[in-house]
C-alpha cells in the first residue's frame, strides 16, 4: 500500500512542479521572443533609424512591448500565481 501512496504524491509533485515551472518561465520567454523578434525583424526598430519619427512613434515598438510585457510578467505577476499555486498544494495536503 505505501508504494501506491508515495507514488501519488510523486504525481502530484511533478505536476505541480510542472506548473511551478511553467509559470516561472512563462515571463522571460516571452522578453526572450519579443527581443528575438527584434532581431529577425530590425527595420521595426524605428530607434535605429529615427527619420521623422515623433517620440511617441518611437516609444511604441511592438517588440520593445513584448520585452516589457514578459518582464513585467516575470516581475509582478508570477510571484503571486506562485504563491497561489503553493497555497492550493499546501491545502490539499492537509486533506
Amino acid at each position: 500500500m505505501q508504494i501506491s501512496t508515495d507514488y501519488a504524491e510523486s504525481a502530484v509533485t511533478t505536476r505541480r512542479d510542472r506548473r511551478a515551472t511553467f509559470v516561472r518561465w512563462l515571463g522571460p520567454a516571452c522578453a526572450l521572443a519579443g527581443f528575438a523578434w527584434a532581431l529577425a525583424q530590425p527595420y521595426r526598430i524605428t530607434l535605429l533609424h529615427p527619420h521623422g519619427q515623433g517620440l511617441w512613434w518611437l516609444l511604441s515598438e511592438p517588440p520593445l512591448f513584448v520585452v516589457i510585457v514578459g518582464l513585467a510578467f516575470h516581475w509582478i505577476v508570477a510571484p503571486g500565481v506562485l504563491e497561489d499555486l503553493e497555497a492550493v498544494e499546501r491545502e490539499r495536503s492537509e486533506r
